[in-house]
């Protein structure tokens, strides 16, 4: 009986400047309104990057892939992109970290399209390098020149 009572007792406060019945009828129908429409609208549903957790309480089973630790955010990216509900883990025990991305099983036929556009972006990716990397080659390419030009030797004359 009395963890009945523990259950149903709740905190409910009110700041006013006189206290009235109808304040105190006030707040607890306002408290009752805020209970319908909670629970009119449901669970939250988590919707693209969740945790395992969030992901596995939805019940609908859950398929995983592990993904090497280049493009983890392109991924990412492509996945948000066709609305995938996944989770991220990062196996750190391993140099280089592992990622392994969980999906719901559902998701499969979107699943199929974000690897294959995954994938494309990892070709284009080695196939470009990065622009950045040959700016800075280039670079130390033009420092040497400059070296070279700035050194003159001195031939003893009479």
């Amino acid at each position: 009986m009395q963890e009945e009572v523990e259950q149903k007792t709740i905190n409910l406060a009110v700041t006013t400047t006189k206290l009235s019945w109808r304040v105190v009828i006030g707040a607890v129908r306002a408290f009752i309104n805020h209970k319908r429409r909670k629970q009119m609208m449901g669970p939250k549903r988590y919707r693209g990057k969740q945790t395992v957790k969030q992901l596995l309480s939805q019940d609908q089973g859950a398929t995983s892939m592990v993904v090497g630790d280049e493009g983890i955010k392109d991924f990412e990216r492509i996945a948000k992109r066709y609305g995938v509900d996944f989770a991220v883990t990062k196996d750190s025990a391993v140099n280089p970290p592992k990622y392994t991305v969980f999906f719901k099983a559902k998701d499969m036929d979107a699943l199929e399209a974000v690897m294959d556009e995954f994938e494309k972006v990892k070709a284009f990716k080695k196939e470009h390098p990065s622009v950045l990397h040959q700016l800075g080659i280039y670079k130390e390419k033009a420092k040497e020149q400059m070296l070279k030009a700035k050194i003159r030797v001195k031939e003893m004359i009479r």
